[in-house]
């Protein structure tokens, strides 16, 4: 290495260096002694459910279905984590499971049906509803925009993730 290369390194706050090739050898032998030192213990990866999702408004179909297959897949939610309930189902006879549960409800009206709140969307949005099953406890519920909608006008696609993290935040916190 030249020295105009140490100089820039110094600047960089890098005082010592090595070859790749070198720190490999070195990592590879580093692992190696750990692997013969610990034993390693089998296990199978379990994933924890932390938590239900219901999404209510018309269950998605073509294009809106596969945008809805991927929000499943990002969320990196497992089939028994999630469930379509239909808003106008009665809504005092919905079971709420052990788990922490959050409604998401797609599209202003499903929100103003299954919360009781008269706004429209805009104001419904960014805040944490409450449905009320007619047990003691109440589900949090985060309005969105309609899926159909989000394919139509694909800059509320960054408001419906932003609302998706919202449901995440409020079901991790639960």
């Amino acid at each position: 290495m030249t020295n105009t290369n140490s100089a820039f390194l110094k600047e960089m706050g890098i005082t010592e260096w090595t070859s790749r090739d070198a720190a490999q050898v070195s990592a590879e032998n580093s692992v190696s002694s750990n692997m013969q030192a610990a034993p390693i213990e089998e296990q199978s990866p379990q994933k924890v459910s932390h938590g239900m999702w219901w999404f209510f408004g018309n269950e998605p179909q073509g294009d809106a279905k596969l945008l809805f297959q991927n929000i499943i897949r990002v969320l990196g939610l497992e089939k028994n984590e999630w469930t379509w309930k239909s808003a106008s189902e009665n809504l005092s006879q919905i079971s709420s499971p052990e788990l922490p549960v959050v409604a998401v409800a797609f599209g202003g009206s499903v929100a103003q049906k299954i919360t009781g709140e008269r706004d429209a969307l805009p104001q419904l949005r960014e805040t944490v509803l409450a449905l009320n099953t007619g047990n003691e406890e109440e589900i949090p519920v985060i309005a969105s925009f309609e899926l159909n909608q989000v394919l139509i006008k694909p800059k509320e696609k960054a408001l419906l993730w932003q609302d998706l993290l919202l449901a995440r935040s409020v079901l991790q916190n639960s």
